[in-house]
């Protein structure tokens, strides 16, 4: 969960950052996945290289946007795996070229966290989803959130795997750098 660049963190609270549009950074934001493979002994990981978003404050604090991530940017450092990763036996991105998450209420919580409530789209198949996320960066024109969940890929249909060698739950680390719109 780091971020790729290097900010100034603030003490300063969710509720403090004030309304209006934001934008993700693509430069401070990172889309991460990682699952056991070969019988749970081998960890597999990729990084998402493009990934898009934005969202709106609202004046109470909570806040709703959304986030779609290049399904074909999926970059595990293994060229036959990540053509495999994007054919039909797992992210289809002929078919469904973007992973979105449409955050309907985000809220602060407390300590720097907030909580998130949405819905997770992977290869058209729609699941609520809701996790805590920390905010590492908070001022008035950046936040960054950065959140590690798993996500049960046969939940979206993603069933593929040889001799039972690939677990269903896929670990997603997400740090989102968002600023502020200028008017």
């Amino acid at each position: 969960m780091s971020n790729t660049t290097s900010n100034s963190h603030s003490s300063g609270s969710l509720t403090d950052v004030g309304p209006g549009r934001w934008t993700l950074d693509p430069g401070g934001t990172s889309a991460r996945i990682q699952n056991r493979t070969i019988w749970g002994l081998v960890n597999v990981k990729g990084v998402f290289t493009k990934v898009s978003g934005e969202g709106e404050v609202l004046a109470g604090g909570g806040a709703h946007g959304s986030i779609t991530i290049d399904a074909a940017s999926l970059d595990t450092k293994n060229t036959k795996r990540d053509v495999h990763l994007r054919s039909a036996d797992f992210f289809d991105v002929d078919k469904y070229p973007s992973i979105v998450f449409t955050a309907t209420g985000v809220t602060p919580v407390g300590d720097g966290t907030v909580q998130v409530t949405g819905e997770l789209t992977v290869l058209g198949v729609s699941r609520a989803l809701s996790f805590t996320a920390e905010a590492a960066e908070i001022s008035t024109d950046a936040v960054t959130l950065s959140a590690e969940l798993p996500v049960d890929r046969k939940e979206f249909g993603m069933t593929w795997s040889q001799a039972n060698m690939i677990k269903p739950l896929t670990l997603v680390t997400l740090t989102a750098r968002f600023v502020r719109q200028s008017s």
